[in-house]
C-alpha cells in the first residue's frame, strides 16, 4: 500500500506516535518565556544550537521598555547559548525569514502555529506551544503523532483578479475551521504549477486556520528555481490512502473574503460588495511577500486612498523592503495615502502601530479576523486579497479588484456559529461543570487577548488568571473551583499556539475538559500543561445544565448522571506527563 507524504517523511504509519529530531525549532519574541521554562526543565545549554532558529518580530520594534528589556534579554540568550540564526528586530517576520532555511525533506517546528507556512518548502512544518519548544531545548526531540491526510488536486490556473489568497479562503470555507484538524494537507495536480513560491506560502499559512497540522507542496521545479538548485524531496505515492480528497477548478475561482468575525465565514467578494471601510492592512507574514506589494502598488500608482481612511503597509521582511525601495514601489504606496510598516506582525497580533479605533471595519491580508484580533475588540475584520485591500482603500470600501461587479455566491457557504460571549452576570457553572456545550470555535484570543501575550509571560500562571477568558467570560475566574470539570462545542482552542489559556486553566487545577472537537496545537499545551482534554461529541451533546459528570481516566469512561461513555485512554507517556502536572516536572523527572 502506498504511502502519503507525512508517512514517508515520519516513516510510520498514520496514528503511530514518532519520537523526530527537528532540522530547525524556531522561536521568536517568546524565546525569553520558553527559556525560563527550559531553566525549570533542568536546562543550562541547549541540546543542539545548530537546531535553533529565533527571530524578533512580534514587537519589532519595542513599543515599551519593558518589551525592549525582553528582547535585550534574548539577546544575551542567543549569544551564551552560541545561536548563530538569529534576526534582530526589524529583519523580517519568521516565516519569512523561514524561507531562506527550509529545504525539502526537513521537519520543521515553531512555537508559533503558522510555523505551517514552511510546507512550500516540501518540509513537514509544524506549529507547537512554548513548553514544548523548551523540551526540545532541553532534549532535541519531540513526539509526533503521524495524522491522517488530506488531498487537494488543483487544475487549471487562477483568472485575472483572483489569487492565491482568494483560493486559501475558499479551501478553508470548503472544508471549515475545523476541517482538517490535526490533519497534513497535500497540493497535487498540474494546478500546483501555476503556483508561485510566494503563492504557495500564503496557502500553506492558512493551513492553521483549517485546523490542519500541516500542508505541503512538492518539490518541484517552481521551487528549485526559487531555490536556485535542484534538491531530493519526498512525495506521496500514487495508491496512497487518503482521510479525504478534494479536487478544484482553479479557472472556476473568483474574489472572495472572510467576514467577520471567523476565517470560515467565507463569502463571494459580490455579496459583500460596498461595505463601508475605514482601514487596510497589506502585509504580515501571509502576504507581505515583494509579489503582493508589487499588486497593491500597481493598482495604487497614480491614485489616492479614500480620505479619512487608514492604509498600513507591512513588508515580510527587511529584504523585501529593500526591494520594493529599489522597484520603486514604496514612493507610490506612500504618495497614495498609505503608511509602511517595519517589517513585523504589530497590526496582525494587535500589539503595534496600525490598531484599529472603536467601530472600524478592517479589510486586511492577515490570516486572522476573531474578534479583538488586532487589538480591539470593539472592531471588524474581513480578510482579503492585496489586490481586494488596495482597490477597497481607494473606495473606502469592499470593491472587486476585477473592476467589474460580480453575482457571484460562495458555494458552500454554512451557518455561522462565531462564539458566544456570556453576559455579565451569567454563571454557567452548575455542579462543578462549567456548561459551554453550545459554544463553538472558542479561540485563544478570546481566552487570553493577544495584545497580552508578551506582557504576561506564559510561566507566570498566577499573572494569567486575571486576564483568563476576559473576552468570553468574565464570570469564570471569579467562580471557577480547583476539581471542575468543562463542557465545550466544536474547535475548541483554535487560533493561535498562546499557551497562556491552557496554563491558567491548569494551575486553577481544571480537572479535565470534554469537548466535541478540539484545535491541534491546543490539544498538545494542554497535554504539556497536565491538563486533560476529552473529545467526545456524544457526552459534550447528551449533557443538560445540572448534569452531573465524573471521570475515571485509566479506565476510559465518562459517568454522565451515571450512564457511562467511553474514551480513548491516552498512551503510557501522555498519561505521565498527565499526573506529572505536565511537561515540564515529567521532563525534570527523566533527568534527576
Amino acid at each position: 500500500m502506498g504511502k502519503t507524504f507525512v508517512e514517508k517523511i515520519l516513516n510510520a504509519n498514520t496514528g503511530s506516535i514518532v519520537f523526530v529530531k527537528p532540522d530547525i525549532i524556531l522561536t521568536h519574541d517568546n524565546t525569553s518565556s520558553i527559556f525560563k521554562t527550559f531553566q525549570k526543565m533542568g536546562g543550562h545549554k541547549v541540546a543542539d544550537p545548530n537546531q535553533m532558529l529565533v527571530v524578533l518580530d512580534h514587537n519589532a520594534p519595542p513599543t515599551t521598555a519593558a518589551l525592549a528589556t525582553q528582547y535585550e534579554t534574548i539577546r544575551q540568550i542567543v549569544k551564551e547559548q552560541g545561536i548563530k540564526r538569529f534576526y534582530d528586530s526589524g529583519k523580517g517576520i519568521c516565516h519569512q525569514i523561514m524561507s531562506y532555511h527550509a529545504r525539502p525533506k526537513m521537519v520543521i517546528v515553531g512555537s508559533d502555529s503558522h510555523t505551517c507556512t514552511a510546507g512550500a518548502f516540501n518540509a513537514l512544518a509544524a506549529g507547537i506551544d512554548r513548553t514544548e519548544a523548551a523540551s526540545i531545548w532541553r532534549q532535541g526531540e519531540t513526539w509526533l503523532r503521524v495524522p491522517e491526510s488530506i488531498k487537494v488536486t488543483l487544475r487549471g490556473k487562477l483568472p485575472n483578479g483572483v489569487y492565491a489568497k482568494d483560493l486559501a479562503l475558499w479551501i478553508i470555507g470548503m472544508m471549515g475551521s475545523d476541517g482538517a484538524n490535526y490533519m497534513s494537507i497535500e497540493y497535487h495536480g498540474d494546478g500546483v504549477k501555476s503556483l508561485s513560491i510566494a503563492d504557495r506560502m500564503t496557502i500553506a499559512n492558512l493551513a492553521s486556520e483549517m485546523g490542519a497540522k500541516n500542508a505541503v507542496f512538492p518539490a518541484d521545479e517552481v521551487l528549485f528555481d526559487f531555490l536556485g538548485e535542484e534538491m531530493e524531496g519526498i512525495w506521496a505515492d500514487d495508491d496512497a490512502t487518503y482521510f479525504k480528497e478534494y479536487e478544484i477548478n482553479l479557472s472556476e475561482l473568483f474574489p472572495v473574503v472572510a467576514a467577520p468575525h471567523h476565517v470560515d465565514n467565507v463569502k463571494a467578494l459580490a455579496e459583500v460588495e460596498n461595505t463601508a471601510l475605514n482601514e487596510g492592512v497589506i502585509g504580515t507574514c501571509t502576504n507581505g511577500r515583494i509579489e503582493d506589494l508589487r499588486v497593491a502598488a500597481e493598482i495604487l500608482d497614480g491614485k489616492k486612498i479614500k480620505e479619512g481612511f487608514q492604509l498600513v503597509v507591512v513588508p515580510a521582511s527587511q529584504k523585501i523592503y529593500l526591494q520594493a525601495i529599489s522597484e520603486g514601489l514604496i514612493p507610490k504606496l506612500i504618495n497614495a495615502g498609505a503608511q509602511i510598516l517595519s517589517a513585523s506582525c504589530g497590526p496582525c497580533l494587535g500589539t503595534g502601530q496600525g490598531i484599529p479605533a472603536d467601530g472600524y471595519t478592517v479589510i486586511s491580508t492577515a490570516n486572522r479576523n476573531f474578534l479583538g484580533r488586532m487589538g480591539n475588540k470593539n472592531a471588524s475584520i474581513y480578510l482579503a486579497s492585496p489586490a481586494t485591500v488596495a482597490w477597497s482603500a481607494v473606495n473606502g470600501k469592499i470593491t472587486d479588484p476585477r473592476g467589474k461587479s460580480g453575482n457571484e455566491k460562495f458555494p458552500y457557504s454554512r451557518e455561522q456559529s462565531n462564539t458566544l460571549t456570556i453576559p455579565e452576570g451569567e454563571i454557567r457553572r452548575v455542579n462543578g461543570v462549567w456548561d459551554y456545550h453550545d459554544v463553538d470555535n472558542l479561540n485563544t484570543d478570546q481566552m487570553f487577548a493577544g495584545n497580552l501575550t508578551y506582557k504576561v509571560l506564559s510561566s507566570e500562571p498566577e499573572a494569567i488568571i486575571p486576564h483568563l477568558f476576559a473576552g468570553f467570560d468574565t464570570n469564570f475566574v471569579k467562580h471557577v473551583q480547583a476539581g471542575d470539570v468543562m463542557i465545550v462545542g466544536d474547535n475548541f482552542g483554535c487560533g493561535s499556539s498562546r499557551e497562556h489559556p491552557a496554563v491558567g486553566l491548569a494551575h486553577l487545577g481544571i480537572k479535565a475538559i470534554i469537548v466535541k472537537s478540539i484545535n491541534r496545537i491546543f490539544y498538545r499545551s494542554s497535554i504539556n500543561q497536565g491538563l486533560l482534554l476529552i473529545v467526545n461529541p456524544e457526552v459534550v451533546e447528551n449533557y443538560r445544565n445540572g448534569d452531573t459528570v465524573d471521570i475515571d481516566f485509566k479506565k476510559g469512561e465518562i459517568l454522565l448522571n451515571e450512564k457511562p461513555y467511553h474514551f480513548e485512554p491516552l498512551p503510557g507517556k501522555l498519561l505521565e506527563i498527565i499526573e506529572s502536572h505536565g511537561l515540564t516536572n515529567w521532563i525534570l523527572k527523566q533527568t534527576i
